[in-house]
């Protein structure tokens, strides 16, 4: 596993073209990430997992992620 954190600017010097490369893919693949968590924190209201239930709170996510799938695709799919 490699943990895509991006590289910052050294003090008075400029990034090379490589590190503004990799730097905009990691930030590309990590809004991709994001906005489907905030699908499920803003639209279905969804904040925190209690420690009582752990596979309940395994399918509860696992089915928001499928239904935020479905709901980041609605302009797409004609809705």
């Amino acid at each position: 596993m490699s943990w895509k954190v991006n590289d910052k600017r050294k003090p008075k010097k400029n990034m090379s073209s490589s590190q503004k490369k990799q730097n905009r893919k990691n930030s590309q693949i990590r809004a991709r990430v994001e906005h489907c968590f905030r699908v499920i924190k803003c639209q279905f209201v969804y904040k925190k997992a209690s420690y009582k239930g752990l596979v309940k709170n395994a399918v509860q996510v696992f089915t928001l992620l499928g239904l935020a799938n479905l709901y980041m695709l609605r302009g797409p799919l004609g809705g």
